[in-house]
């Protein structure tokens, strides 16, 4: 979530006529995130969060993201739910995007996430993708295997910028992935962007997941793999046994990986370590300057796609190595 788009008080109070939501009483932007616009909207019969779309949200893609969420709630999925306007339709034009308003979630998210955290968390990834089945349209992983090296010649010129000796770790690392990446796994609906921000815990228990925008068709341990990445590095990118043990086995106590899911989960890891470096960097060169956005600092991913390749087994995830 960010604010690229700035929306004027006339405008939201004229938008907010168009649903069965009371007056408008305040809005605020949010600045995490670097996808889409978003603030956060009060008025006289609730909370809920607006989302702007931007450019390199594909328009086409808006209806899965709004029925996803949709089908997942029906499945048991706590997650937001975009508003139907008083002509039930969910997408409307807002400052030259297109807008939608979905539900607030009560909640925090865990800035320091701890054992407990990723234990549910496990159980909830898997229970989101069970929900998933049979929900009736799809959507190519953009930010999948194929998108890496074209995202990389983006900015593979200005890596330096960045950090010495990075140009050829990505490009080594994308030879790695494109002759190692694992094929028959088993595919459904992932969220792709677990991340910490986009998960909410009321005490010790998870009270529901947020922002689809990412979402798409993959293999589901990829989804998994994301998440080892997201959730069990510290702040200084060093990676806790603990936390990926409990990921692990949250997961597994609600849908079991399979041998080949096992198998494949360090080459999914790496690869997830490098969509994020990849991403994290063309952000860290492109983002407008004048933008309420928090940059997110690549070296991180540095760090963690290193820790990955030292790793042989899955098992390496639940114990300490010491090479």
């Amino acid at each position: 979530m960010a604010v690229y788009t700035e929306v004027s008080d006339d405008e939201l109070a004229r938008f907010i006529d168009g649903y069965a939501l009371g007056q408008l009483l305040s809005f605020k932007g949010i600045a995490e995130g670097v996808e889409n616009t978003n603030y956060l909207v009060h008025t006289t019969t609730g909370t809920f969060i607006l989302t702007l779309y931007e450019k390199r949200v594909d328009p086409a893609d808006l209806p899965f993201f709004l029925g996803l969420m949709e089908h997942l709630s029906g499945g048991g999925v706590t997650c937001p739910l975009p508003v139907h306007d008083k002509n039930g339709r969910v997408l409307n034009q807002l400052a030259g995007r297109q807008a939608a308003l979905i539900t607030f979630l009560e909640g925090v998210w865990p800035k320091q996430p701890k054992v407990f955290h990723t234990l549910e968390l496990g159980k909830a990834l898997a229970r989101m993708h069970i929900a998933g089945e049979g929900f009736a349209l799809k959507r190519a992983n953009a930010l999948g295997l194929a998108g890496w090296r074209p995202l990389f010649d983006k900015f593979s010129s200005r890596t330096e910028e960045i950090c010495g000796g990075l140009h050829d770790l990505i490009a080594d690392e994308l030879r790695y992935l494109e002759r190692s990446w694992p094929q028959d796994l088993a595919q459904g609906i992932i969220h792709a962007d677990l991340f910490p921000d986009n998960v909410f815990f009321i005490d010790h228990k998870l009270s529901g997941i947020i922002d689809f925008y990412f979402a798409c068709n993959d293999a589901l341990a990829y989804d998994v793999a994301i998440c080892l990445n997201a959730w069990c590095f510290d702040a200084n990118s060093q990676y806790d046994p603990a936390k990926g043990g409990a990921l692990l086995e949250g997961y597994n106590s609600v849908r079991q990986l399979s041998q080949a899911e096992r198998a494949a989960m360090p080459v999914l890891a790496r690869g997830a370590a490098m969509r994020f470096l990849l991403t994290r960097s063309y952000d860290w060169l492109n983002t407008p300057k004048d933008a309420l956005v928090a940059r997110k600092d690549p070296a991180d991913y540095v760090q963690r796609l290193e820790f990955h390749q030292s790793v042989g087994d899955i098992a390496d995830y639940t114990a300490q190595l010491t090479s």
